[in-house]
């Protein structure tokens, strides 16, 4: 049986990003859409809206009658659901059809002109903004993103004449080795997932065999630097300012964004001017820009689509930009995503203090990468610590936000989420970044609206 051959579709953490595009794109064609998440969501809360049902309790009788029909529902699930979730193990035990997320991605765009941007960090920025160059484009697309985009107001694109189709190649559980792109860009391969991969050579192994996944006549494009030479297949790299087949050059920042010279194989694209801020926002332009260029896109199209770009959700996301006031918040999870979430803001404001919030992801990343944290949050003038948000994992004794509070070399205090505002609106704030992959987003609309209160 098909995708198509179903009438049903039953999603399993409906609320997760990756997730919540399929759902839309399901829902986009006529398909009766349903799912559970655990908590309610701003994003559950759009996709109420836009009229997909969702239930938040994990009880069989909030499973609809008609998604009980094994022969027309497909049951989509994400590996981050227990293994003792009730309504997965009914699905299980009464042989539905069941699919991974990444499964069904792989069957949506094995009959397009995929692009798959993956990497350990970057993947997500740089898919949205590929897909913002390519909509805008006579060349239009498809993408299913990992971040709300702010020029649409979602992480769904849907063109029924385009071939292109733009995919965020997720990482975890091997879930891209599901993909064969026509084009796959690679960001990065620093050491995460350490709990799924064991050690970083083996999850360089994945990359490197998501890479030999290219279809034949296809092309990857890497970050200069990455082990990525043995594949065979047509291969070009991008870097910010290092020689590479796509960098930038004359780089100058005018008024918190930056302008560049895009040089490539065939010439130099001058004086672009990109308009979302950070200096490794513009090595992620520079590799989607690679990826255009590759796929056709015209250089007065990509311009455009370099200047009218609004950015991603929690992705370096001005809350507040004031003379006297700053708020950001990022969804920063990784040391070096924090290294170069900060140093970002620091370039921008090399005179203001800067504060930052942040809530460790996942006790397995925590104890793996401690003094990594440590670090980068060390680049702050001052830290405020959260306590660890475990998602998918049970505690591990020993391991908590003390073990990266240690190692701090710059003012820091630990506090709990109900603790945060208070403490927050008795400082005497310049610039305010929150960090983190957790719930910390559920803390930004209260932190905007006590600061502007305050002003």
């Amino acid at each position: 049986m098909k995708l198509e051959d179903f009438k049903n579709i039953y999603f399993v953490g409906i609320g997760g990003i990756g997730m919540s595009a399929i759902a839309r794109y399901f829902h986009s064609i006529g398909k009766n859409v349903f799912g559970y998440d655990r908590t309610s969501t701003k994003l559950t809360g759009e996709l109420i809206e836009e009229g997909i049902n969702i239930t938040f309790e994990d009880d069989l009788d909030t499973i609809p009658n008609e998604f009980l029909n094994k022969e027309n529902t497909l049951v989509v699930f994400t590996p981050a659901i227990p293994k003792d979730h009730q309504q997965l193990s009914y699905f299980r035990l009464n042989s539905f059809t069941i699919m991974k997320r990444s499964q069904v991605l792989g069957l949506l765009s094995d009959d397009l002109n995929g692009i798959g941007i993956a990497g350990t960090h970057g993947k997500t920025t740089v898919s949205t903004i590929t897909a913002h160059i390519f909509n805008k484009s006579k060349m239009g697309c498809n993408a299913f993103l990992g971040g709300i985009s702010r020029n649409y107001q979602s992480n769904l694109l849907v063109s029924k004449d385009s071939p292109w189709v733009i995919l965020e190649a997720d990482e975890f559980d091997r879930s891209f080795l599901q993909l064969h792109p026509k084009i796959a860009l690679i960001t990065s391969m620093d050491a995460d997932h350490l709990d799924i991969y064991g050690d970083k050579s083996e999850l360089v192994k994945s990359f490197q065999e998501y890479a030999g996944q290219i279809k034949q006549d296809g092309i990857l494009v890497y970050k200069k630097g990455l082990h990525l030479e043995n594949v065979e297949v047509e291969k070009y790299t991008y870097s910010l300012n290092e020689v590479a087949d796509y960098y930038a050059k004359n780089l100058t920042l005018v008024e918190g964004f930056y302008q560049f010279d895009l040089v490539h194989p065939q010439g130099v694209f001058e004086k672009l001017k990109f308009s979302y801020p950070g200096k490794i926002n513009v090595e992620n332009a520079i590799g989607a820009c690679s990826v255009a260029i590759l796929g056709g896109v015209k250089e007065d199209e990509i311009r455009s689509a370099l200047s009218s770009f609004e950015g991603v959700r929690r992705r370096f996301d001005y809350q507040i930009r004031k003379d006297n006031l700053v708020f950001i918040d990022d969804y920063a999870h990784h040391p070096k995503e924090l290294k170069e979430s900060i140093s970002s803001v620091r370039d921008i404001y090399p005179n203001k203090k800067i504060t930052g919030v942040f809530q460790p992801h996942l006790y397995t990343r925590t104890r793996d990468f401690a003094e990594g944290f440590a670090k980068s949050l060390s680049l702050l003038d001052e830290v405020i610590l959260l306590d660890i948000y475990p998602a998918r994992e049970l505690p591990i004794e020993g391991v908590n936000s003390r073990m990266i509070m240690k190692n701090i070399t710059v003012p820091v205090r630990i506090c709990t989420k109900e603790e945060l505002i208070d403490l927050l609106k008795q400082k005497d704030l310049e610039v305010l970044l929150t960090l983190g992959a957790g719930d910390i987003d559920k803390l930004v609309e209260p932190i905007k609206n006590m600061l502007i209160e305050k002003q």
